[in-house]
């Protein structure tokens, strides 16, 4: 009891030395558990990167984003040499065979934009070894992370979560700049306001184009008339803009009045300049995601997306190894070196550039088989006699 009472003492003493000296804001470590310290997060609430994930542009940058991830084949490698390290991998192999290891990876990979994911690890009995039976993908929201890093579960009997058993969650960090922050900083951090502005903008361009779009009808009343009048009359007025014609009573007026305005109107451009910005946080670029750019730059740009996804699932994969891997491996096969899970880019050319590939080759006496015509061409060749 006296050694816990001078250890908290000791953390007391030294937290309250460590912010006195130089009034740095560390308040969201010092308590028992870590809170964001993402400030769009603290200034707009928890649940203000829900509506950003909704715009059509930052949906279709990240889906191209992580496709080219799920895209790549998966691949795992022996620890070592020697005969448990290869049996190690050959049991690591079949387990990730008899789950939907793709579609965990692409969900575990919306942690590039919330900054983390969490996964739960299903095991199962198998008798001699523990088996995986699945992974299955949490919601982040629900969970917190203690001082110490560990996972906590947010439930309304415990404001401090509860504390998360070993060897049961992935977890998935990424984009933060420190190794003292284990929520990440996710795209949606600067994604936030590209897709404010642009929400903004096209909130106004519509209520633009409804004001100059069409004109605006005027009704003019006699004087002396009657209230029953004035109302058949702006009913007429509505009628408008749903009839072909209308009719008003004699001696009542109706026209058209054409809104003047003055200026240039942005609106258009603001759109474009926000899907710009949008395309450029999440891809780097914008000449995969928008038209108008020639092949060359394409091609460049292009590579450069293979470069960001050899990052994304390197980073994703080393998460996995660090702890699926290690866990497996610890349980079935002591001793052994644990083995790792890497996806491979395949960077395929172009049909023009396997054709010009195909000729020179045609040159040295060979041709494609025909596998190759329907993986590289697709159906509907046949062979010439």
């Amino acid at each position: 009891m006296t050694d816990r009472m001078n250890m908290e003492a000791d953390i007391k003493e030294r937290s309250a030395a460590h912010t006195g000296k130089d009034g740095l804001d560390t308040g969201w470590f010092m308590d028992e558990i870590l809170y964001p310290p993402d400030s769009t997060r603290r200034m707009r609430g928890t649940d203000v990167y829900g509506p950003v994930m909704r715009d059509d542009q930052v949906r279709a940058a990240l889906t191209q984003r992580l496709a080219r991830v799920v895209a790549m084949d998966w691949e795992v490698v022996p620890g070592g040499d020697r005969a448990e390290d290869l049996a190690a991998a050959q049991g690591l192999r079949q387990a990730l065979d008899e789950i939907d290891f793709d579609r965990i990876t692409k969900l575990m990979l919306h942690g590039l934009f919330y900054g983390y994911s969490v996964a739960e690890v299903m095991w199962r009995d198998e008798g001699a070894r523990v088996g995986l039976a699945d992974i299955k993908v949490r919601d982040r929201g629900r969970f917190m992370f203690g001082r110490d890093g560990s996972l906590r579960l947010r439930s309304i009997s415990n404001l401090n979560g509860e504390p998360m058993p070993d060897r049961k969650f992935w977890v998935f960090t990424t984009g933060a700049d420190h190794g003292d922050n284990p929520y990440g900083l996710g795209l949606a951090h600067w994604l936030y306001w590209p897709v404010y502005f642009k929400r903004g903008g096209i909130k106004s361009w519509v209520k633009f184009l409804d004001k100059y779009g069409a004109p605006t009808a005027k009704g003019v009343f006699p004087r002396g008339a009657t209230e029953e009048e004035k109302r058949k009359l702006l009913d007429a007025l509505r009628a408008i803009s749903t009839d072909a014609g209308i009719i008003v009573p004699e001696g009542m007026q109706v026209e058209l009045i054409e809104a003047a305005r003055g200026g240039q109107a942005e609106y258009a451009g603001l759109y474009d300049r926000m899907n710009e910005a949008i395309a450029k946080v999440i891809l780097t670029q914008t000449m995969t995601l928008e038209s108008g750019s020639s092949y060359s730059q394409s091609r460049v740009h292009w590579d450069v997306g293979a470069q960001m996804a050899r990052d994304d699932a390197d980073t994703l994969m080393q998460s996995f190894n660090r702890s699926v891997a290690v866990w497996l491996c610890q349980w079935n096969f002591p001793g052994a070196r644990p083995p790792k899970v890497w996806r491979a880019v395949v960077d395929r050319p172009s049909r023009d550039e396997s054709a010009e590939l195909d000729g020179k080759i045609a040159g040295l006496g060979y041709g494609p088989t025909a596998d190759r015509v329907r993986q590289v061409y697709g159906e509907g060749y046949e062979k010439r006699e």
